[in-house]
């Protein structure tokens, strides 16, 4: 999603409202701290609760190019801990994948669960202004090229490729290449391209491709969202913007005249790993009917290495979000042995934090 773009979306097809740079660098997205003083790191793993093992293959390994790993055995201790962290039912089950880009270490992973049994899904629709947690993006080199792929391969898209400018700091642009896949469970992979010998928004393997490099949200009440992931977790907001959808020529496929603020969320000193935030101003989002959270199907779990898990809970108790789980060790087939806590963010939605031994 940059569900505009991570890039900064502003589309052609958006309209800027007020614009304010963040940094001297000609990429408003350019680190405003250092990574010294970060709590909580880039987004680490994304879990993604499904039950159709088959179509998250192909959309993810065949499409994507993402390597996979699993089923992964686990213990029973690893999985007492897992269902007390993520408070998954003792009568649900699952198997546990990784996917990751093999080459790509600061890529997000994807941890994979699944189920034995369907739970209610997060999203009930592909469209854009249902609240919750809504994509990964998959920057590479030639998204032209990609969304032939991936439309070949068998999976469509909220609009067609979308090829826009995007100003730099210093005035000029930069062209954009941006198309919002429909991939499983309702979840949408953003292929992007940023042109005009700027960097991607994350790190390439020698294929092009990169990612998953971010994920995002569709929110309500971004100022308490906002504070929850600066206040709590430390994390900065390297862009504040509002836009305009000129309507459905746009990558997210919005009536004309939809207005909504798009922040861009990253780890301090970071320049990949990060997090979008849509808020609609002048339309009613659509209310979702389960919680973004797991076990129910769909993206249901951010997961953040940081510096101290002891800062972080002691930064939600001020907050007064609601800690899942106080601290406790855990041996993870994704991150290995650490202390590991769980809290949930304004929206319901999932946190986990961990901190290696």
């Amino acid at each position: 999603m940059t569900i505009v773009s991570i890039s900064l979306a502003i589309s052609a097809s958006l309209i800027f409202l007020p614009l304010t740079a963040h940094a001297e660098s000609k990429d408003a997205l350019a680190p405003k701290s250092k990574k010294e003083d970060a709590l909580a790191l880039p987004l680490h793993t994304v879990t993604i609760a499904t039950v159709s093992l088959q179509q998250s293959l192909l959309f993810y390994r065949d499409g994507m190019g993402l390597s996979v790993e699993g089923p992964i055995a686990l213990t029973p201790q690893q999985i007492n801990a897992q269902r007390k962290l993520w408070q998954m039912p003792v009568d649900l089950n699952w198997q546990t994948y990784r996917l990751y880009r093999k080459g790509v270490p600061e890529a997000i992973q994807i941890q994979l669960l699944v189920l034995d049994k369907a739970t209610p899904n997060i999203h009930q629709s592909w469209n854009s202004t249902e609240l919750g947690p809504f994509s990964l993006g998959f920057p590479n080199t030639d998204t032209i090229a990609l969304d032939k792929k991936i439309r070949k391969v068998g999976f469509g898209a909220l609009n067609v490729l979308e090829s826009y400018p995007i100003p730099r700091t210093d005035g000029t642009t930069y062209q954009i290449d941006e198309t919002i896949f429909n991939a499983p469970d309702f979840v949408h992979g953003v292929a992007i391209t940023r042109g005009n010998g700027m960097s991607q928004l994350g790190p390439i393997d020698n294929n092009g491709m990169g990612g998953p490099a971010y994920s995002a949200q569709i929110i309500e009440n971004s100022e308490e969202h906002l504070k929850f992931y600066t206040d709590v977790l430390g994390l900065e907001i390297r862009s504040d913007r509002e836009f305009k959808s000129a309507g459905d020529k746009g990558a997210m496929n919005l009536a004309n005249g939809t207005v909504f603020r798009f922040a861009i969320v990253y780890s301090k000193g970071a320049t990949t790993g990060h997090m979008l935030f849509v808020d609609f101003r002048n339309i009613k989002p659509i209310k979702p009917t389960t919680r973004p959270s797991l076990p129910n199907i769909g993206i249901g779990m951010w997961s953040f290495p940081v510096t101290s898990v002891k800062t972080v809970l002691k930064n939600a108790q001020n907050f007064g979000a609601t800690i899942v789980s106080e601290a406790i060790t855990v041996n993870s087939p994704i991150y290995g042995k650490a202390m590991v806590a769980t809290l949930r963010a304004p929206n319901g939605f999932l946190i986990e934090i961990f901190e290696a031994k």
